[in-house]
């Protein structure tokens, strides 16, 4: 049987017999147990009634949490001259062109989220392999392919989180940091699963909002009543 150290066997006996809380409980318990020596990252897990591996059933979109997310976001822009010297004003990490795609192609991504005006699309679309997987590809149905370089750009800085359904149609995001004030956290939560309700595919059918559980990074998750996370 596995042995656990005195802080996550402390975590662990806090959260038992926990399960359908409110946000406000959740986001109380998480926060008092996120103890490791730095800022943990509260993380939402929603699972949906719906299978990704079909078109009409897939969740996909994107959400600016009222409070941000803490997090130091790494943009990098695919453009060329004016467009490129743009993103660089609004506070892109990395601009560039063919040698940034080649940089990619060659391991390195020190990125959080790419963009590409719609020009750019030829050189990026070769990066599919590379960029999908880590859903880091540019796609217009969330803002990152764009002519609006500057106001994605500091869209991404200011706090958007993207969203997509894995396989098994679960969702997940950093939706915050443990050292926030819990009202902030709340309204962050709820604000992110109210973008998911509203990015129901016309495909699903019976119940969409499964469950939905939060945790730090570090610490065991707790399951959220749907109710108290849709504000209804």
């Amino acid at each position: 049987m596995a042995k656990f150290g005195k802080r996550t066997r402390a975590a662990r006996e806090a959260f038992a017999g926990k399960e359908d809380i409110t946000v406000e409980e959740a986001v109380a318990l998480v926060k008092a147990n996120a103890t490791a020596k730095f800022d943990e990252t509260v993380e939402i897990s929603l699972n949906l009634g719906v299978d990704p591996r079909h078109a009409d059933q897939m969740v996909r979109g994107v959400v600016g949490l009222p409070n941000g997310t803490g997090k130091d976001v790494r943009v990098a822009v695919f453009a060329r001259g004016p467009k490129a010297e743009e993103a660089q004003a609004a506070g892109a990490d990395i601009v560039g062109a063919e040698d940034l795609m080649e940089a990619i192609q060659g391991g390195k991504i020190d990125f959080d989220r790419c963009i590409a005006t719609p020009d750019m699309m030829p050189v990026v679309g070769r990066l599919g392999k590379i960029l999908g997987p880590r859903n880091l590809m540019p796609n217009p149905k969330v803002g990152t392919v764009t002519m609006d370089v500057a106001d994605a750009v500091k869209a991404a800085k200011g706090g958007e989180v993207q969203f997509k359904a894995e396989k098994a149609g679960v969702v997940h995001a950093g939706v915050g940091k443990a050292s926030f004030d819990e009202a902030k956290l709340v309204e962050n939560v709820r604000a992110f699963v109210d973008a998911v309700s509203k990015a129901k595919p016309s495909g699903a059918k019976g119940a969409y909002l499964k469950k939905v559980s939060l945790s730090s990074s570090m610490g065991p998750g707790v399951s959220v009543d749907v109710t108290s996370a849709t504000g209804n």
